[in-house]
């Protein structure tokens, strides 16, 4: 849930992120074999540019948020028995880094 707002944006220098309230989960939500976190999150993103960072996205998932989403995403799935390491940052910070998000080294 919010954890991210103690551990991973003041580390890469992010202000306080929107935290989404999730419904009840499920293995699935019966459409498309899509996460049951994946239609929420699109909600909530409204067409604006979002990173999920979680163990448990398929491709199924980011095949769906790119024909259903028009703004950029970044799916990034990490391993959930190390957790974030060193390059899943490194990844997010070169999503970050490109055209149109106005970070630069």
């Amino acid at each position: 849930m919010d954890e991210a707002n103690e551990c991973v944006a003041p580390r890469i220098g992010l202000p306080e992120l929107p935290v989404v309230s999730w419904p009840e989960p499920s293995d699935g939500d019966g459409r498309g074999g899509l996460h049951w976190k994946t239609r929420p999150l699109l909600d909530l993103a409204a067409g604006r540019a979002f990173a999920w960072v979680d163990d448990e996205i398929t491709e199924a998932d980011r095949v769906w948020v790119a024909a259903h989403h028009p703004g950029p995403a970044l799916l990034h799935r990490v391993d959930a028995r190390r957790g974030l390491a060193e390059a899943d940052f490194a990844a997010l910070d070169t999503w970050l880094r490109q055209d149109g998000f106005g970070l630069r080294a």
